[in-house]
């Protein structure tokens, strides 16, 4: 069991250690596997990195942030421009059907609506907003809607869960109702808690995933 302390570390040595990450400004604490980041970033997507990389951190059991994203001047965009960036980058991304959502931008944070069949297309709408200039915060209120409902989803989940080489078949339970899915169990780390959420978000038909897997 690490410490406080130790788990603090880990999590600067972290974000020191990834790419993506411009560190020199953050700071970390840690209290009973909960991380807290602070600080500044000069993009949402260096914000983004951040909780990624103290999330994927072993030990950690939660992440909250205050980070702030300041733009540097020569980033800074207009409303209307980051609009028309974020509606020109979603018309070319195959992944995402074509007039599906819409976008309000205030102050640079960018909030997307709108109906998707599938929960990646609902993440990549997110992906490709995250690293345009100008933007300081996405607000995603894309709904998962299927044309279809899987009956035997939960179990599909649970066959695609035991294939996986992170899991024993007796530490996961999967339910699903109504195309919301239900985690429970234990796993070893945070990164298996979330192979495990994004394994059911893969199933199609799903509309929400509650994970409620506890580390160990």
């Amino acid at each position: 069991m690490l410490t406080d302390t130790q788990l603090q570390h880990n999590v600067l040595a972290e974000l020191n250690w990834a790419p993506d990450v411009v560190a020199a400004h953050l700071g970390v604490s840690a209290c009973d596997g909960i991380v807290t980041l602070s600080g500044q970033v000069g993009s949402y997507a260096q914000k983004h990195a951040a909780e990624t990389a103290a999330s994927h951190v072993r030990g950690v059991r939660g992440v909250a942030e205050t980070i702030e994203v300041l733009l540097p001047f020569d980033r800074q965009r207009t409303d209307g421009e980051i609009a028309t960036a974020v509606m020109d980058r979603l018309a070319w991304d195959v992944s995402i059907p074509h007039d599906a959502l819409t976008v309000v931008v205030e102050n640079g944070q960018v909030t997307i609506s709108g109906n998707v069949e599938w929960h990646y297309e609902r993440d990549a709408a997110e992906q490709d907003v995250r690293r345009l200039m100008g933007v300081t915060g996405v607000v995603n209120r894309i709904e998962v809607i299927p044309a279809t409902t899987a009956e035997v989803i939960g179990d599909d989940i649970t066959h695609a869960l035991h294939r996986s080489y992170f899991f024993d078949p007796k530490t996961i339970e999967v339910t699903a109702v109504d195309g919301r899915v239900t985690l429970t169990g234990t796993v070893k780390s945070w990164g298996d808690r979330e192979v495990a959420a994004a394994t059911a978000w893969g199933a199609p038909g799903i509309r929400a995933v509650n994970n409620r897997i506890t580390i160990i």
